[in-house]
C-alpha cells in the first residue's frame, strides 16, 4: 500500500476545507431575508466540516512546509476558491483591480517560497 505525498494530501485537504469555509462565510449572501441568527448557526455547522479538514491539513503539512508556507498556501487557495465562488455562485464579476490585487498576493507567495541564499 502506498501513501500519498504530503504536498498532495495537504493541498487537497486545504482546497476542500476552503470550499466549506467559503460557503460558511459567504453562501448566506444569497439569502438576505433569512434571519441573521439562522445563517450564523448554519454557517457554524458548515464551518465544522471546514475545521475537520483544515486542522489535519495543517498537522500533516507542518514539517514538510513551515507555518508561514502553510498559511500562504491556504491564502492562495482561499482567493482561488473565492474567485470561482464569486463568479459562479454569487454572479459577481471579477474586475481588473481584483485581478491586479490577486497578482500582488501571488507575488507575495513567490517571496514566501523563494529560498534566498
Amino acid at each position: 500500500m502506498t501513501t500519498l505525498p504530503v504536498p498532495l494530501v495537504t493541498i487537497g485537504l486545504l482546497l476542500a476545507s476552503n470550499v466549506f469555509m467559503t460557503f460558511a462565510w459567504y453562501g448566506h449572501l444569497k439569502f438576505k431575508t433569512t434571519a441573521l441568527v439562522t445563517v450564523i448557526f448554519i454557517s457554524w455547522g458548515i464551518a465544522f466540516f471546514e475545521y475537520l479538514l483544515m486542522v489535519p491539513a495543517n498537522r500533516i503539512g507542518h514539517g514538510y512546509y513551515s507555518a508561514a508556507e502553510l498559511k500562504t498556501i491556504q491564502e492562495v487557495i482561499t482567493l482561488s476558491v473565492f474567485a470561482i465562488f464569486s463568479v459562479f455562485y454569487l454572479k459577481e464579476p471579477l474586475m481588473w483591480n481584483h485581478l491586479v490585487g490577486f497578482a500582488f498576493i501571488a507575488a507575495g507567495a513567490f517571496f514566501i517560497f523563494h529560498k534566498w541564499a
